[in-house]
């Protein structure tokens, strides 16, 4: 992994009364890679998400963001320091449209109060036109600008959940955190995911850590791989090893997975 790395978290523990679901867990990620976070049902990933996204406080350990502490960083300050993410169940605003859910992950960049927005002063409308220009870069990025008009809740599974990946992209972050961003999709669906997400690395200085149980989905997409089992990483390395594993084999084949599917 990288000597610097854009985050570290470094023997994370999380407790929920007497269960440990997470015990001394560390990893790094570096600029724009894309890293993989797998491990059978209740293995900790989403809780290692969920605390990496502040939504939990660790009962103990450290993580750093681009060199800052981020263990006392609340919830509200985690999108200005450049994280975003993205959640198992698809959370769009389904009455609004494209175009109005993805400038909804801009609103950090509107700063204008109610009174200069009712007058139209011309620092609105600049803001406003630079989320119009920030949408429809997104939109052109992830191939969304056809359905920017349409009602969110009205377009299929695999585009709604572009659009999420796309809100998540608006505030321009270093790290987004997918927690199975497949979950549901179709084959079709995960190919146009997986070029949206090459198209992001190509254009944009991001990195993701990628929760996810669709091995091949993984396996394609990472340049790294941890493995949680009972809240503790058991493995970690390139797919190949990664895959090739007996520890890996062994925890998949005891919770009646498969490593390769």
């Amino acid at each position: 992994m990288s000597a610097e790395p854009l985050l570290r978290a470094e023997r994370i523990e999380m407790r929920f009364g007497g269960l440990r679901a997470l015990d001394g867990v560390s990893i790094e990620l570096g600029a724009r890679q894309i890293v993989g976070l797998i491990g059978p049902n209740g293995s900790g990933k989403s809780t290692l998400i969920n605390v990496l996204s502040r939504i939990y406080q660790p009962s103990g350990g450290s993580i750093t963001f681009n060199g800052l502490n981020m263990v006392d960083v609340p919830l509200h300050g985690v999108a200005g320091l450049g994280i975003s993410r993205t959640f198992q169940n698809v959370r769009l605003f389904a009455t609004m449209t494209v175009w109005q859910n993805l400038a909804v992950g801009d609103t950090p960049a509107l700063r204008s109060g109610m009174l200069s927005a009712g007058l139209a002063l011309p620092r609105v409308r600049r803001e406003e036109q630079a989320v119009t220009r920030k949408v429809e870069s997104v939109a052109d990025l992830l191939g969304l600008r056809p359905y920017l008009q349409r009602v969110a809740g009205d377009l299929p599974y695999g585009l709604q959940k572009l659009v999420e990946l796309g809100r998540a992209l608006m505030p321009d972050p270093r790290l987004i955190l997918l927690d199975e961003p497949v979950a549901g999709m179709n084959a079709a669906d995960k190919q146009a995911l997986v070029a949206a997400l090459m198209r992001i690395r190509q254009h944009r200085e991001v990195s993701f850590l990628l929760v996810e149980h669709d091995m091949a989905f993984v396996m394609s997409l990472t340049e790294y791989i941890y493995v949680l089992d009972f809240g503790k990483v058991i493995a970690q390395g390139v797919p190949g090893e990664v895959r090739a594993n007996p520890l890996v084999i062994a925890a998949y084949l005891g919770g009646g997975g498969d490593v390769d599917d």
